[in-house]
């Protein structure tokens, strides 16, 4: 059974930083494409980052050099750490698996979590 679990969500003050986890299971994890994507009360869905199985990385343009994807294949996680975050953050982060095509716009996700919540106040 496929399973995503986010956790490392909060509430910071623009500037700060915050690390997320997803942890996998169900999945032979390395083989896929992983990423995080976001999404804000009354906006649409955005992609944040990915990660692909050869460990290659993309990012929105709206976090690049903010954010920074990674994964452990040994723990089956995947970790996105944000620096100098910023109010337009604010949104509810979830992870995803098995990302097709494995880009931070138009992928079609396999399986995604619940979601962590990150919240950035000015």
């Amino acid at each position: 059974q496929v399973q995503l679990v986010e956790s490392g969500g909060g509430s910071v003050r623009a500037g700060g930083s915050l690390t997320l986890s997803c942890a996998a299971s169900g999945y032979t994890y390395s083989s896929y494409c992983m990423g995080w994507f976001r999404q804000a009360p009354g906006k649409e869905r955005e992609g944040v980052a990915i990660i692909a199985s050869d460990a290659s990385k993309n990012y929105a343009n709206a976090v690049k050099g903010r954010f920074t994807i990674a994964k452990d294949n040994a723990k089956n996680t995947v970790y996105l750490q944000m620096n100098r975050l910023k109010p337009e953050d604010t949104a509810m982060y979830y992870c995803a698996i098995d990302i097709r095509p494995c880009a931070v716009v138009g992928g079609v996700f396999g399986a995604w979590g619940q979601g962590t919540q990150v919240t950035v106040s000015s």
